[in-house]
């Protein structure tokens, strides 16, 4: 389905949950959060019903994120269901890589076809503080596990500055050492102003972007820099997601009353 402005939406993100297992510096307050509860978050059934409908308007991709997607019980029963799906061409999922070791097999088997892994430093003890207390030892044996099961693989790298910009040439030679895709990522503020003129790969250009975001609270997000939200209305779904990509402005300017654990990047 084509927006008002002529981009063809054809992938959907989908955050399965608000909750992870790690409190990275610049997605999680160093204070803390208020998680949502359980009866507040879609079922995988619910997830299903809306990425069918979903697939009729043209969406061919789909992402699930969190949160860490992979702390959700039995992911691999939604993974199985999305794939199962008429016209979905890309099932993807980003993960912290912290849970990858023991669910790259289960996920493979389910019918995943891609996982990008946030790893922002190769060094131990400042993975630990830009996480807040995560050890890469368990994403490491995450990304090989995943190379492993032949999985497509993407690590995704937030550069920050003054933190970990001197690494970025090691990420890189570690990535064509695994025969992986490298993809760095500004640091930015959700409630800033969007910049189209950053230097890596990550965020989009506005002129670029062919996606929405499900919310795990049944919330349908237009665009990430925007505070533009429809909720799902479950007796006509396909009119929320046509609602939805219609709203989508031109251009994103920013997003104030959503944290970035909420959404999923």
């Amino acid at each position: 389905m084509l927006d008002k402005f002529n981009r063809e939406i054809n992938y959907l993100r989908i955050s399965v949950t608000d909750k992870c297992n790690l409190r990275c510096i610049y997605c999680m307050p160093e204070e803390g959060v208020q998680f949502k509860q359980h009866q507040d978050i879609l079922r995988y059934e619910q997830i299903e019903q809306i990425v069918r409908e979903s697939s009729l308007l043209g969406i061919n991709k789909i992402r699930l994120t969190g949160g860490e997607p992979l702390i959700k019980k039995d992911l691999e029963i939604l993974i199985e269901k999305i794939a199962g799906i008429q016209g979905i061409k890309e099932l993807c999922l980003t993960t912290n890589g912290i849970m990858l070791a023991q669910k790259a097999k289960t996920l493979k088997q389910a019918g995943l076809t891609s996982i990008n892994i946030s790893l922002d430093t190769l060094q131990p003890e400042k993975y630990r503080d830009i996480t807040r207390g995560g050890n890469l030892t368990d994403v490491l044996r995450g990304i090989d596990k995943a190379v492993n099961e032949g999985f497509k693989i993407k690590l995704n790298m937030v550069v920050l500055k003054g933190i970990n910009e001197d690494e970025i040439a090691a990420i890189r030679r570690f990535c064509l050492d695994k025969n992986i895709s490298t993809q760095l990522i500004n640091h930015f503020s959700l409630k800033s102003n969007k910049n189209d003129e950053y230097f890596f790969d990550r965020p989009p250009k506005c002129l670029n972007c062919n996606r929405i975001r499900l919310l795990s609270d049944g919330v349908l997000k237009p665009c990430l820099h925007s505070d533009i939200e429809y909720r799902v209305d479950f007796t006509d779904i396909r009119k929320s997601l046509e609602k939805a990509i219609l709203a989508k402005p031109e251009r994103g300017l920013s997003c104030t009353a959503r944290n970035m654990f909420e959404i999923g990047g």
